[in-house]
Parts: structure tokens; C-alpha cells; sequence
């Protein structure tokens, strides 16, 4: 059986996430308490080959806030969102065999799986997280530990080669950053707009084929 790797992944170096906060182009450093970004391994819910899961493209948001003049100053906004398997970066989590035959892989290396926030202007990765908890999913999570084990069986079709990755069913989304102007009645300005990829308490195994 063949073993690869795909760096799908930036691990996050620190277990606290950063918020960040300040004018455009600097940034204030905050942690985040730790029960809103890890998830113990007791806590996780193992789903193998969830077909159907991921979607193709982006699904739009429809959540933008009414205009209030007693509103907050900033807030987030999520514009789409994709059901997204977001996948662990380290060997012994991804495996290749075939053609042909059954497939019987496990986790050998344990590692975590951690939210990833990009972007421009200001914004704060636990406020996005925050946001996500009530627009996206409950189940949205700042770091997911996997453990070594979780042995999963596939059948591989004829002349076809099996894949099998180990992950977390999560999403990609979309966010913008707004502030009022003014009294807060009229258009708010952007302040800030990005990606991030959030992993769930959700783990296990992506299968695939292919003909090489």
C-alpha cells in the first residue's frame, strides 16, 4: 500500500488563537479562551466516507444585518459558505492503493487540525469563529485533536486507484468586516474581508478514485 501526503493544511504554531484589532495594518494580540478552540478527543464524533458532503461551489449567505442607528460599531458578515472536508496535513493520515482489491487504513500519527483565517484589512480570528458558531454550525471549532486509530475498510473498483484521507467535516467560508458610518444610519464601510477554513468535532475518512 502506498502512503502520500497533501499539504491542504497550515497548522496553526500556538494552541490560542490571535484577535487582532487596531487600525488598518496593525494588530493587537488577544487569546481566546480555550474552550472555544479545542475540542478534546472525547468530544469528537468519528463519520467515515460522508458522501455527498462537500459542495461544489460556494453557497450563498443572505444575512446582512438591517441598518440601525443604535447599532454596533463593527461586526462580520459571512457572504457564502461550502461544506468542506478539511483534511489533516501530516503522514499516516492519507493513503493510495489499487488497482483494484480493498483498502484497510488507520491513523499512525496523532496531530491537530486548527482553524485557518486569512485575509486583508482588520479582523479577528476568534470573532470569526464566534460569528460562525451561530451563522454556520454549532459544531465549528477553533482545533480538533486526532488520535492514532480509526481503521477504516474500502472496496477499490476494478482498475480503478482507491484514495483515503484522513480529515474534519467542515466548511470554507466567505467573511467581511464592517463599521458603521456616521450615526449608523446609512452604508456601512468594509474594513476588512477574507477566507477561513473551520474544522468541525466531525472526523474521518475521505474516499475518492482515480485511474492512475
Amino acid at each position: 500500500m502506498g502512503i502520500g501526503s497533501r499539504h491542504a493544511l497550515t497548522s496553526v504554531a500556538s494552541a490560542a488563537l490571535l484577535l487582532c484589532f487596531g487600525t488598518v495594518g496593525t494588530a493587537v494580540a488577544e487569546e481566546v479562551p480555550s474552550d472555544d478552540t479545542a475540542v478534546s478527543d472525547d468530544q469528537t464524533t468519528d463519520i467515515n466516507d460522508r458522501q455527498g458532503w462537500e459542495d461544489e461551489t460556494d453557497q450563498p449567505i443572505n444575512e446582512r444585518e438591517p441598518r440601525r442607528c443604535d447599532g454596533p460599531q463593527t461586526w462580520y458578515e459571512f457572504s457564502s459558505k461550502r461544506a468542506y472536508h478539511v483534511p489533516s496535513w501530516w503522514n499516516g493520515t492519507k493513503y493510495k492503493d489499487g488497482p483494484g482489491g480493498t483498502m484497510s487504513v488507520s491513523v499512525t500519527k496523532s496531530g491537530s487540525i486548527a482553524l485557518e483565517v486569512g485575509g486583508s484589512g482588520e479582523y479577528s480570528a476568534g470573532a470569526i469563529l464566534a460569528k460562525a458558531k451561530v451563522t454556520i454550525s454549532a459544531k465549528v471549532t477553533g482545533t480538533v485533536s486526532v488520535t492514532t486509530g480509526h481503521t477504516y475498510t474500502h472496496e477499490i473498483k476494478r482498475n480503478k486507484y482507491g484514495h483515503l484521507q484522513y480529515g474534519s467535516w467542515g466548511y470554507k467560508v466567505n467573511w467581511k468586516r464592517y463599521r458603521s458610518v456616521g450615526n449608523g444610519c446609512g452604508a456601512p464601510h468594509e474594513i476588512g474581508h477574507g477566507t477561513a477554513t473551520m474544522p468541525t468535532k466531525e472526523t474521518g475518512w475521505k474516499y475518492w478514485e482515480t485511474t492512475s
